[in-house]
Formats: structure tokens, sequence, C-alpha cells
């Protein structure tokens, strides 16, 4: 048999295992990298100097660097993606995994690794990744041959995007990415979503025109404006309630008469027993959990008194906590296209049922008259002034603590994707998500609220905003405590003060040394013109409100 000829066909050229995982970045169209530098990935760092077409981002804190990352998977809908030294810089990253499963966020984190011939001595840094990772993300595996780098990645992509979405680590000792290998690139990775059956929009429609007091809980990843408006499209249509999930408030405009609230942390009451008393739940992307049901007390576990369709990407996530009567497996756009098409009839009986609960939304949200006994800024007028001055694109983040209540009460989300807050409740999360949002929207305000502990676990952050040029602000809430703590302290041991006191530094000079814009403010009526102030810096700018320490809530107060 004739053998075809080679002579025209080119073989791949010899690289290092370091220009070959960029390469493989680049098929799979990443263009923005966060790290900080190690020198177990220095053939990384060396193939990045001749790749113009990735932004290397570089921050202070590996924990910072992930939860960039996190925040960039988030606004994109594509892998979020970080590089971070063995040991102590995977341990740091941790973090951004964390968050990144329980939201749901595509990420690749890529830890360098010791040698391969040093493997199980307990070598410096040395630490078993897939034993460390193994119950957080969605896959863990290391490479121990360069040529097999492109595969790897492949994967890692096709897992981090398919199905519900989640962080992948990959870990790569140091002579794999210095070693050279000859071995040709992939394509580039094409997501695998689950789509909904044609039974299913039938029952899905039968079981809504058979109801009286319907209601859907949204939430979930990877809305997009297309989605939001499928959705969007089927609620008006059919005229029902929408409840979004803790943190997914950006799943539909917050001023649709549609909206009823959100299943939060300071959850409206009415809202709750709005839930208790509906005779049907349809659960959009939401994997409804403790929060978004109270302590699984809105929906009892495993079956509801209330009917319960639940759409979820993830055949696993179906039957998981609630057993529904209907199971519809579809990932967001699909499951919103489904909806779009449900044909509505000319009239639903549940009508009233809707106004009544857009009104006790709109009851709960109404900003209330400053307390006379409070010092400072009063911390629903601040939001409140974000709330009418911000453009509907603008991106709000946050980490974790009790001034989220403010934020998520009194702030209407309009577009999906401007909503960056782990639901996972980790601190410091806000500044870096700002920075990678400002980065991937330079044109659009990006606002990160923060608290005085959720902002020191990354104040140096700011100095890597000043040298990108991500011109966040920043509202920092000072209040001198670890607010939530303290207030779970005061209802079971009150009076009683341990561990909860924050002895803070001078928060304008942090910021200015940093490079930013900084300003306190002391009372609510300066804050719109500081606010004007911090817009028009030309940097990142840092705004230290000061608080009542007894403000613990937008209901709550914390006595003597």
């Amino acid at each position: 048999m004739t053998q075809p000829s080679t002579a025209t066909q080119s073989s791949p050229p010899s690289r290092s295992g370091g220009r070959i995982l960029v390469d493989a970045l680049r098929v799979h169209g990443a263009d923005r990298v966060y790290c900080v530098p190690g020198e177990s990935f220095l053939d990384v760092l060396d193939a990045l100097h001749d790749q113009p077409a990735v932004d290397l981002v570089v921050c202070k804190h590996e924990g910072a660097a992930a939860n960039m990352a996190e925040a960039d998977g988030k606004l994109t809908g594509r892998p979020g993606i970080c590089f971070v030294t063995r040991g102590p810089g995977a341990t740091h990253a941790s973090i951004g995994v964390h968050i990144a499963a329980q939201d749901s966020t595509p990420m690749i984190l890529f830890i360098g690794q010791i040698a391969r011939g040093h493997k199980g001595r307990e070598a410096f840094q040395e630490v078993d990744y897939v034993a460390m990772f193994g119950s957080m993300a969605k896959w863990v595996a290391e490479i121990d041959d360069p040529a097999r780098i492109p595969e790897f990645v492949a994967r890692a992509y096709q897992v981090a995007t398919s199905g519900r979405p989640g962080p992948v680590v990959l870990s790569l000792p140091e002579d794999v990415l210095d070693n050279e290998a000859i071995c040709a690139d992939t394509a580039a990775y094409r997501p695998v979503a689950a789509a909904p059956q044609a039974a299913d929009a039938r029952t899905l429609a039968d079981m809504l025109a058979r109801a009286e007091r319907p209601l859907v809980i949204a939430g979930g990843a990877n809305w997009t404006q297309a989605d939001a408006g499928n959705f969007a499209s089927f609620v008006r249509a059919w005229d029902l309630p929408v409840a979004c999930a803790f943190r997914r408030q950006d799943v539909l405009d917050n001023r649709d008469p549609h909206y009823i609230g959100h299943l939060s942390l300071g959850v409206s009451p009415r809202l709750a027993e709005r839930v208790r008393g509906a005779d049907l739940i349809v659960a959009v992307g939401t994997r409804l959990g403790d929060i978004a049901t109270d302590g699984y007390t809105l929906l009892e576990a495993p079956r509801p008194r209330q009917r319960l369709v639940h759409v979820h990407a993830d055949a696993a996530e179906l039957g998981r906590v609630y057993q529904p009567d209907l199971a519809i497996q579809a990932a967001t756009a699909p499951a919103a296209a489904m909806l779009a098409a449900l044909q509505a009839p000319a009239d639903v009986p549940w009508r009233a049922w809707t106004r009544e609960a857009r009104a006790d939304h709109e009851a709960f949200v109404k900003p209330a008259a400053p307390h006379a006994e409070l010092t400072g800024v009063d911390m629903t007028a601040a939001v409140s002034h974000l709330n009418a001055v911000l453009p509907d694109d603008a991106i709000l983040s946050n980490g974790a603590g009790n001034y989220t209540v403010w934020l998520h009460r009194y702030y209407a989300y309009r577009q999906p994707r401007t909503e960056l807050a782990p639901t996972c409740g980790a601190m410091g999360y806000g500044l870096p998500a700002a920075i990678a949002a400002k980065l991937r929207h330079p044109e659009r305000n990006v606002v990160c609220f923060a608290g005085d502990g959720c902002f020191l676990m990354y104040p140096q952050e700011l100095a890597t905003a000043a040298a990108v040029g991500a011109n966040i602000i920043v509202v920092l809430v000072n209040n001198g405590m670890y607010g939530t703590i303290r207030m779970h302290q005061e209802k079971r041991y009150p009076g009683r003060i341990s561990g909860t006191d924050i002895r803070n530094p001078d928060f304008v000079a942090l910021a200015q040394s940093c490079g930013a814009w900084a300003e306190r403010v002391t009372d609510a009526e300066a804050f719109p013109a500081a606010f004007a102030r911090a817009q028009a810096a030309g940097r990142p700018a840092v705004l230290e409100l000061c608080t009542d320490p007894k403000q613990i809530t937008p209901a709550m107060r914390v006595a003597g």
C-alpha cells in the first residue's frame, strides 16, 4: 500500500511546556490572566512575555487574584484564568475556587507544582492538590507530560463551562513546564448544555394553567441579556410574580412590576409568607439553597407542600434536596427560550396575587426616614442616592457583612451581570471583583461596597487597581466592628463584646498611599457631592462612610 506523502505537511515546532500552555489558552480565547508570580511557573510567565493578546494582571495576594478570575468568569460566561504558585499560593487561592463552586462560575486555577521527581517526599511547598481541591472543584488533575497540555486544557475548559459551570484546578510540575515537546494544539472548546424536552414545556404550561397562586424563584449562573429578555417575556405574558434567589437579583429588572423581592438575609416577612402560601413554585436556574429557602423552611424537604417545578442545568441537583413534581434539566439559555415560547392564556386567575406581591415589595424597599438617635451616615440614604444616579449598566460588587443588607434591599438591579456578590458569603470579595469588572468593562460605572472588616481582607489591591488603571469607586462602610458577628453576639450574649471590635487604620491615608483618591464622609447629606467627586477623580477612589455601630441592619439596632 502506498503511504501518503508527508512532504507538504508541516510538523508542529518543539515548544516548552509553558509556551504550549499559553498557546492553548489562546486557542480557547483567553485574553486575561490574573496571577501572583511564582518561580514554579516561570516558563508560563516567559511565554506570556511574547503573547501581547493576553493581558497579565499581577495582583498582591493570591486570594484576590482568584476572586478576580472568578468575577471575570461571572461577567463573561467564559472561564476566568488564575495562576498561583505551589503551597501557600494555592491555599490562599482556594477561596476563589470555593466561591466559583458555590456560585456556579466557570474558572480555571493553574498551580505551579514541585518537580515530578520530588513528589511524595514532603518537598518544599508540596501539596496533594487532588486531595486538597477534590471536593471543591469540578475536576482536579496534575499534568505529567508537556505533550498532553493541550488535551488537559481543552478538557478543563469543557468541564468548567458545561452542565452546571464551576471551577477546575490543574497542577503544573515545574519540570513539565520547562521541558519541550512536539504536540498539536486542539480546537477551541464548545460548551455542552442540556435542553428541555417538548413534553416538559407542555407539562409546565398545564401546571401553570391549574395554579391559583404561582410564584417563580429565579437564580443560578450565566444569565445573558438575551436569556434575561426571554425570561422577562415569559413572566410578563403569564403575569407571574418573581422572587430572585440570594444574590441573584440581576436576573430580572427590579423595577419590573413582576419583581417581588429578594430571598436573602433580611428577607421581607411578607415575601417569605407568600412563598409559603404559593400553590406552585417554578424554580428556574436556582439550587434552592438554605438562604433562599430560609433554612429549608419556606419549602419543606424532601416534599414541599407547594407543587414544585425545578429547572436546573445539572441533573444531580434535581431531587437533591427537594423532590419536584416536574424536573427539567436545562441550562439557562435553552430554559429561558422554552419559557418565552410557552403560549400564555388570554387571562389568568392570579393577577391580584401578583399585584399584591409587588405592592408588598414596594412597601418593603421604600426608604424610611433616618433615625434621630443615630449618628454618622444613614446607609438607607446613601444607597438610595446610588439607586437614583447610577446608570442601568452600572456594576456593583460586595463581599459579606451586614452592610450588604442595605445594598440588596434599597438598590434596584436592572440588567444581568451587574451584581457581583458571592453566594457563599466570602469576605473581601468586593474589591477584587470590582477591579475585574472595571478591566472587563472600562466604560461602565463600577462600585464596590465593603465593610471595614471586609475591606481589610485585601486592601492592598487598591495598588493593583491604580497600577492597571481600574478606576473603581469603593464605598467603605466603617462601623468599627465585624457587624454580622456582633449582631449574632448581641442576640446570644447581650452586652458581652468579645472579638468583634476592629481597631481600624486611617482608611483615607491608606487609600492615598496606594494611589487612590479618598475622602471621609460623616453624614448622609455630604454623600452625593462626595460621590460625584469620586466619579470625577480619574483614578481609583475610596469613600469612607462613618456609620453608627448601633445601625446594625435597616431594622435592627444594637442598644447601649
